[in-house]
């Protein structure tokens, strides 16, 4: 690189762009900062999704201050990311720490050393086996209760190790999908075979992998859009890589239903969320040469720039012991699997759309933002009655953090969005879906069509009773099987006429179901 510099007089260029400028062009004595001090007479332009202001790294320092920012907060407010739900799960074990018996081993013979070993220990000096079984449990059970067990979902772990015992404590909960394809559940970190897969877990048409663990792999450059489940098994202390890791749910994918996601929480990560760096500007705390410290902990960072050495090379901890039998210094790491753990609580909470934590109730919150967008009912109704589509109300209202589905949870009503808001927001007595199609079907709303058409919309009504809105606005629901035994979609469009005219009879079914 550096003889490439001396090729170019040091005005040639004029201009320099330096993406991902966190990295090696934010330290003192990188290679970047020689070539970018070379070419000091350029303007230069420094862009990073993380802005990094550690004890011996400052992007500031070099660059300035920013001119300008574009927050994770105000990307959710303007569609373009995808806001997020937290799962806090506690572990007794985690939260009370473990302490062996006296004389107590591992299941290698290795004796315990006795102290007092908590969740920092956790996987990297001490490793409770059931704890990881848990771990895949949990979340295991999960994504089946919410119906989600094609979800992809990325799991950071504390080392390799870590990754590879979660794959397998994986396999064991969803043995039943392993068997239908071996890569439903796949580890991908440094030197790994699951490695190849990481273009296919990137791409959303690609079902499989499907439940991916890592450690350090995976924290940059996904961009997996797809991913709707992120597991936090790992202490992450730099806000750097947790903002890293919680990129990689931030993307939207409307196709694929991916419009917001979940964080599960096994490890009190998600207490960053409240740092007040966390969605603000950058704070320069780069340390000087005084004697204050400006920083308790920096980010790890290698000569060459990257953010984080690799996974089998990473520094190991001055407080772990050693087995010096063989005359070499050698870490240990105890593997307990006779120590029962379990779940102490279990808390759901929710973001906003600033990423900070709602802490009054789902509904009140519901309430108050739906309220700032639509001021009465009356307000609600004409927007509702006048969109070309009925769920491009509720998608946006998705955007904007409003968690329908738990929603219905908390209010104990299985109710469509539409009577959800008009419930929790308006006061008005709600109707189930099923109650609103009978409603339609009492007032022989569809006498006026053929039969063949009438059994259509009779049937796309059942299935609206069922599922929902959704199915009304695609056309893709022509081709399901209750519907599809009417005849191709062009055949079952010729009985309505064409098909502009088959979508203003769905039109029409929709405002004979929201009737007021």
């Amino acid at each position: 690189m550096q003889i490439l510099i001396w090729n170019f007089h040091p005005t040639f260029f004029d201009l320099i762009i330096v993406d991902e400028c966190h990295r090696g062009s934010a330290k003192d004595d990188s290679a970047w900062r020689k070539i970018l001090e070379y070419f000091k007479n350029a303007t230069q332009i420094g862009m990073t999704a993380t802005p990094k202001e550690t004890k011996q790294t400052s992007n500031i320092e070099y660059f300035g201050e920013p001119i300008f920012t574009y927050s994770l907060k105000q990307g959710i407010e303007d569609g373009f990311l995808a806001p997020y739900k937290v799962v806090r799960v506690g572990i007794d074990k985690d939260l009370e720490g473990y302490r062996p018996t006296k004389g107590k081993k591992d299941k290698y013979g290795n004796e315990i050393e006795d102290r007092e070993y908590n969740i920092k220990d956790y996987d990297k000096n001490l490793v409770l086996e059931k704890r990881t079984e848990l771990v895949a449990k949990r979340v295991s059970d999960f994504l089946k209760k919410n119906n989600s067990r094609f979800a992809k979902t990325i799991f950071f772990c504390v080392d390799i190790d870590h990754a590879g015992r979660m794959a397998q404590a994986l396999r064991n909960e969803n043995k039943d999908l392993v068997l239908q394809n071996s890569k439903y559940v796949v580890q991908m970190t440094s030197g790994s075979e699951g490695v190849a897969e990481l273009e296919n877990f990137m791409t959303a048409d690609e079902p499989y992998p499907v439940l991916v663990t890592t450690s350090k792999l995976l924290t940059t450059g996904v961009d997996a859009d797809t991913v709707k489940f992120i597991v936090l098994d790992s202490n992450i202390n730099s806000m750097t890589e947790f903002k890293q890791i919680i990129g990689r749910g931030t993307r939207i994918n409307e196709e694929h239903d991916k419009l917001y996601f979940t964080i599960i929480d096994f490890r009190n990560v998600t207490k960053l969320f409240a740092d007040k760096d966390f969605d603000g500007e950058p704070v320069k705390v780069k340390e000087t040469e005084g004697d204050i410290p400006t920083e308790d902990t920096e980010d790890p960072v290698t000569e060459d720039g990257q953010d984080f050495p690799p996974e089998d090379e990473q520094e190991i901890p001055p407080d772990v012991t050693f087995d010096t039998d063989d005359g070499e210094s050698k870490r240990v790491k105890y593997y307990v699997n006779d120590v029962p753990v379990s779940v102490i609580n279990e808390r759901v909470q929710y973001l906003d759309a600033s990423g900070k934590l709602i802490t009054e109730s789902l509904v009140d919150y519901t309430k108050k933002n739906i309220r700032s967008e639509y001021a009465s009912l009356n307000e609600f109704l004409q927007c509702w009655n006048n969109a070309e589509k009925k769920t491009a109300i509720i998608e946006e209202l998705e955007q904007k953090g409003i968690f329908f589905d738990e929603l219905k949870e908390e209010v104990s009503k299985d109710l469509d969005p539409f009577d959800l808001i008009c419930h929790v927001v308006f006061d008005m007595p709600p109707l189930t879906r099923r109650e609103r199609a009978n409603n339609v079907k009492k007032r022989g709303y569809f006498g006026k069509y053929s039969e063949t058409a009438r059994q259509v919309l009779e049937t796309l009504l059942e299935k609206y009773a069922d599922e929902g809105l959704a199915n009304l606005e695609s056309l893709e629901v022509l081709k399901v099987p209750d519907v599809a035994k009417f005849g191709t979609p062009v055949e079952i469009l010729k009985h309505f006429g064409d098909k502009k005219k088959f979508m203003e009879a769905i039109a029409e079914l929709e405002n004979e179901l929201y009737v007021a």
